[in-house]
């Protein structure tokens, strides 16, 4: 009978090793501890990544964007969903409790950045930033790569959009301030939930829901577009406040929104029905039907084009849901493109060309 590893302040609820790994380690309860107990804090490990390169390209069709850098791999948040798990297990490391409490900073991702977007055959296009890790997780306290990031962006006028659900953004509202005037920046706010008990369940480490709408009304009044992004949408769980998240967003000053039914491949399907279980066994059943009924009979379809928004009669209703709320409060109205036509090649040294605050 496996032992849940009940660490207060993290979501995996089990540290099995990566799919890659030749033995296989579990823990096991011999019957003479509390099943139930919780165990001591689980200390955050950082780790070095000696990546020589920050920017991971795709060619994914159903993508809004080609290129992508993430700060950190693994993410303390520690969201229970996280399709960004089974990345940990080309680490050596387990998808579960190591990605949220082993994680692998890149200290000289700026300077790294620097030499990769002065290379003669660079063609600038939007940078994604968090659409693997969160890169406002709360070891950017600490360690500022984002905002190092954020810097070379600014002085080379690079767009770029992000994805959080911290309200550690605020404190880059200065630079981000910027980059909107010039319109390089679109912010995405990730809201999945307004009620806290299952927000400190289901995403022990990032912020509350009642913060995250507080950051998009800091960003908005600082003339920083925010899109809503409620992520992940999970049927008979938290699907029942779609229309009270997004009006909720809309009223703190988002304008545009949209969701992503939630995604469990390789072994964040285990994770979750693990942590699903243990934290509301008499929903659970429902909510793993509802998701199969939704996936094509399994708990996750890869295929581009759906495994975004689901397929199926209660994927449908969901879609057919947000459009309508989207519709009532005019969310999603046609915006200009992020604008490419002002970047220009940094310096190497680090020092910022003289026309730097035209």
């Amino acid at each position: 009978m496996l032992k849940p590893l009940h660490y207060k302040g993290r979501g995996g609820g089990s540290n099995r090793s990566g799919r890659f790994e030749a033995h296989s380690r579990e823990a096991e309860d011999d019957g003479w501890g509390n099943q139930d107990a919780e165990l001591p804090p689980l200390a955050t490990e950082t780790l070095l990544d000696a990546s020589k390169t920050v920017i991971n390209y795709n060619d994914s069709p159903d993508i809004p964007f080609d290129r992508s850098i993430n700060p950190y791999r693994g993410c303390e948040h520690g969201c229970i969903y996280c399709f960004a798990r089974p990345s940990h297990a080309y680490l050596g490391l387990s998808p579960g409790l190591d990605f949220e409490s082993r994680i692998l900073v890149k200290p000289n991702a700026a300077e790294i950045l620097r030499r990769e977007l002065s290379k003669r055959n660079y063609q600038c296009a939007p940078i994604a930033l968090g659409s693997n890790t969160d890169p406002y997780q709360p070891l950017e306290r600490e360690h500022q790569i984002m905002r190092q990031i954020l810097q070379v962006l600014l002085e080379t006028r690079h767009p770029l959009g992000i994805v959080t659900k911290s309200a550690l953004i605020e404190r880059d509202i200065d630079l981000l301030s910027e980059l909107a005037q010039r319109r390089l920046v679109n912010v995405c706010v990730s809201v999945t939930t307004l009620d806290r008990e299952l927000a400190r369940r289901m995403e022990p480490r990032a912020a509350a829901p009642q913060r995250r709408l507080q950051a998009i009304k800091t960003l908005t009044q600082a003339g920083i577009p925010v899109h809503l992004m409620l992520a992940p949408l999970i049927p008979g769980l938290n699907d029942e406040e779609m229309e009270s998240i997004v009006t909720a967003a809309h009223a703190a000053g988002a304008d545009s929104a949209n969701f992503i039914f939630i995604r469990l491949p390789l072994e964040v399907a285990e994770l979750f029905q693990e942590w699903l279980h243990r934290h509301y066994p008499l929903k659970a059943e429902r909510v793993l039907s509802l998701i199969k009924q939704s996936r094509g009979g399994k708990l996750y379809d890869p295929n581009f084009h759906q495994r975004f928004t689901g397929q199926g009669v209660y994927a449908d209703l969901l879609k057919q849901r947000f459009h309508l709320i989207c519709k009532k409060l005019g969310l999603n109205q046609p915006k200009p493109p992020l604008r490419t036509d002002l970047f220009r090649k940094p310096e190497l040294s680090g020092q910022m060309s003289f026309d730097f605050f035209d």
